[in-house]
């Protein structure tokens, strides 16, 4: 795939993304490329003149995107950008970077491979939630990495029920319900005591918040299933649904949220040599402890 347009977006609240911003915008312009710049990220620059799109645009312009920020930037573009099926590069700027995988000093290097075709294209799914009140729907929001259901208030538990594809799982009392991708297996889910997956894999991890049940266990299901968590009237409080820490609505008794797998896959681009593996490896430390001196 050759790229013509090239869309830029940055976390704007950071020195160190506009350092990286500017060395991409060096190598971008050595290979008489055509980029533009998201209006925010354009905006710390200072004054250049480098063209300009609207976020909601450069989907339908851009055939790729690179992002240079946290995971947190990238879960951000892949719910606005979803749509327009444009393949995501990621440039770590944050702390951990399962998502963003090619470090600030290796930019050079990386995007030069990727320019020249050395890289490797991965669909990953997101998931899209339905907010139901009186069986009408109030409210959609998308997610990449998780849904999750929490009481936005410590310490307090909450009950609710689960159905799959309208069939009864459960009732729960818990400090909430992790609905996570496999990219998000790595994230929340992970701090909560869910398995870690496979991207590849075609599923859905279910992973209760400290449940007051010893039985209760994270859950996986096929990702083609329809999840509904139903807020039970007894609840004393007005829980919270987050989707990728980001999205944030308030819900009440009574209300149901209803989850699947989106249709449109995202594109996340890698370099050649990149695998979930060794990523697994360097950012959790996996054998570290065996390695010599």
């Amino acid at each position: 795939m050759n790229f013509k347009n090239i869309g830029i977006i940055g976390r704007v609240d950071s020195d160190l993304v506009v350092e990286s911003v500017k060395s991409l915008t060096k190598l971008l312009s050595k290979h008489n490329l055509n980029f533009l710049f998201e209006k925010e990220t354009h905006a710390v620059l200072g004054s250049h003149d480098y063209q300009v799109i609207d976020r909601n645009e450069i989907g339908s312009v851009c055939d790729l995107v690179i992002v240079v920020g946290g995971d947190g930037s990238l879960l951000g573009a892949a719910r606005d950008l979803a749509r327009f099926e444009v393949p995501l590069l990621g440039i770590n700027r944050g702390k951990l970077g399962f998502l963003t995988d090619i470090a600030p000093n290796d930019v050079d290097n990386d995007v030069e491979k990727v320019l020249d075709g050395s890289y490797v294209i991965e669909n990953r799914f997101l998931l899209e939630m339905s907010l139901l009140r009186d069986k009408k729907i109030i409210a959609n929001a998308d997610a990449f990495n998780d849904i999750v259901l929490h009481s936005g208030q410590a310490p307090k538990m909450l009950s609710f029920e689960l159905s799959i594809n309208d069939d009864f799982v459960y009732s729960q009392r818990s400090d909430g319900l992790i609905v996570s991708t496999p990219t998000g297996s790595t994230a929340y889910s992970l701090s909560g005591g869910g398995p870690i997956v496979h991207p590849q894999l075609d599923a859905i991890l279910l992973v209760p918040m400290y449940p007051h049940s010893l039985s209760s266990r994270p859950l996986v299901v096929d990702a083609n299933s329809v999840i509904d968590i139903t807020i039970n009237e007894v609840n004393p409080l007005s829980p919270h649904i987050s989707c990728d820490g980001q999205v944030n609505l308030k819900v009440q008794p009574g209300d149901v949220f209803s989850i699947k797998k989106k249709q449109l896959d995202l594109k996340l681009i890698h370099p050649k040599g990149n695998n979930f593996f060794k990523t697994c490896r360097d950012k959790l430390g996996w054998g570290s402890q065996f390695v010599d001196g």
